[in-house]
């Protein structure tokens, strides 16, 4: 694997969070706690994959920030409001998440159910955004090389 491979890798690992995640989500409406369960820590493990793929290519890019080429004062402020926003709850979500899992697996599933009510929604978005993010910046609208 390349170093210019490793976004459409973490691409794939956010969009197989995403399913798992809405998966997980419609398995627990549905009573189904252990699918739901089994949905969520897969969900965990794929998020932590690709955070180790997210800060190994900014190592190995020497943290060079990868240039968005769409033009148009409306298409960068899409972006870079949607930019913006999935890093800031990125940030969040590496809290987050692990201290929801906490409470389900020391049994305080009420705690558990409280924290996952804005927890799941915002764990959605930046799993969503992060797929964006991709196509953005490599797929739709590449910098100029």
């Amino acid at each position: 694997m390349t170093v210019s491979e490793i976004p459409t890798l973490n691409a794939a690992l956010n969009a197989t969070a995403t399913v798992l995640i809405t998966a997980g989500f419609i398995f627990i409406k549905q009573r189904k706690i252990e699918l739901h369960r089994a949905c969520m820590l897969t969900a965990g493990v794929v998020s932590a994959l690709f955070l180790a793929g997210y800060v190994t290519h900014k190592v190995l890019m020497r943290g060079v920030h990868t240039p968005f080429g769409g033009e148009g004062a409306a298409l960068r402020a899409l972006y870079y409001t949607m930019l913006i926003s999935h890093i800031v709850l990125a940030i969040a979500i590496a809290w987050l998440v692990p201290r929801t899992f906490l409470f389900a697996i020391k049994g305080n599933y009420e705690m558990h159910q409280r924290w996952a009510r804005f927890t799941f929604p915002i764990w959605y978005y930046v799993s969503v955004t992060g797929v964006l993010v991709y196509f953005f910046l490599y797929q739709w609208w590449p910098a100029a090389q």
